[in-house]
């Protein structure tokens, strides 16, 4: 008889576990991505179980699985294991986690995919709970320049294919820039770098540093100059607006260096300080002259 209480509390904590729930929802940041970019996906985990939990990975099973498959269903490969770090919820709350899906997959060429996650706990105090299931595409783009380039990285060459890049939706054209692993095939980094108004087409070119340099008319009056170097990775974004010679275009010096020309930087400060001072006069109070 004195046993009963503890069996009795022993079965209620145990249907504690057994009810004890997580809400799961994954979404993305867009529809159609350029194959090879970071391609994002958001999960969020909502705490419903009454308690204060902790997911976190065992050796043999991890607390967060993405379902990544293709337009023939089939599985994705993946190229890297889940390692996601533990995650603390609070009873009642909402936490997301913003993940790389290209980070663990093969997602380097074009198509459609579906992908789903699933959240679990390895030490079996809540079910498995999965999330919606999410449709996306990669759209190769279309290659309006490229240059094969050496890179020197101490004692080891290697080579590398610089890529700029135009995609458009038939209302928009985006420009991104691509830098390739040529022993791989696999891309290193690509990004975008704006809108592109295709009124005036951009113009690329190297400098003596195996800098790539994009100039492209961003808006009627504006044109967007930027550097990326060898790595992929986006050095200089400067503004500039037409001169009085002809529109801004890349100069290419004996030196190895490459500058915009025909052109008058945009300095959104000096134009703040301008307004400023017309508001100034404006708001002086107007004098009136009596007869």
């Amino acid at each position: 008889m004195n046993r009963f209480p503890t069996v009795l509390l022993g079965f209620f904590l145990t249907a504690l576990c057994v009810q004890a729930q997580v809400a799961t929802s994954l979404r993305m940041n867009k529809k159609t991505y350029l194959a090879g970019e970071p391609v994002i996906a958001e999960i969020t985990v909502t705490n419903h179980s009454g308690t204060d939990l902790t997911l976190a990975s065992s050796r043999a099973l991890p607390w967060l699985a993405f379902i990544l498959t293709n337009s023939r269903g089939d599985a994705v490969p993946s190229h890297r294991l889940n390692a996601f770090g533990a995650m603390k919820i609070k009873k009642g709350q909402s936490l997301a986690k913003t993940i790389d899906l290209t980070e663990f997959f093969m997602l380097n060429q074009q198509g459609n995919f579906a992908v789903s996650a699933v959240v679990r706990d390895p030490e079996g105090k809540i079910e498995s709970s999965s999330t919606n299931r999410i449709t996306f595409n990669l759209n190769p783009g279309r290659t309006f320049w490229s240059q094969k380039i050496g890179v020197s990285k101490g004692a080891v060459s290697q080579k590398r294919e610089m890529k700029l890049l135009t995609y458009s939706d038939g209302q928009r054209t985006k420009l991104y820039v691509q830098a390739i692993d040529d022993k791989t095939g696999l891309s290193l980094k690509t990004f975008p770098l704006g809108e592109a108004l295709m009124l005036r087409k951009p113009s690329v070119t190297l400098d003596g540093k195996q800098n790539m340099h994009v100039i492209y008319l961003a808006t009627p009056v504006m044109w967007v100059h930027c550097t990326v170097n060898a790595d992929g990775n986006l050095t200089h974004r400067q503004i500039h607006q037409r001169a009085s010679k002809g529109d801004p275009s890349l100069m290419a010096y004996g030196d190895g260096s490459v500058r915009v020309v025909n052109s008058i930087p945009y300095d959104p400060a000096a134009i703040a300080r301008e307004k400023a001072k017309v508001r100034k006069l404006s708001d002086r109070p107007q004098i009136s002259i009596e007869e």
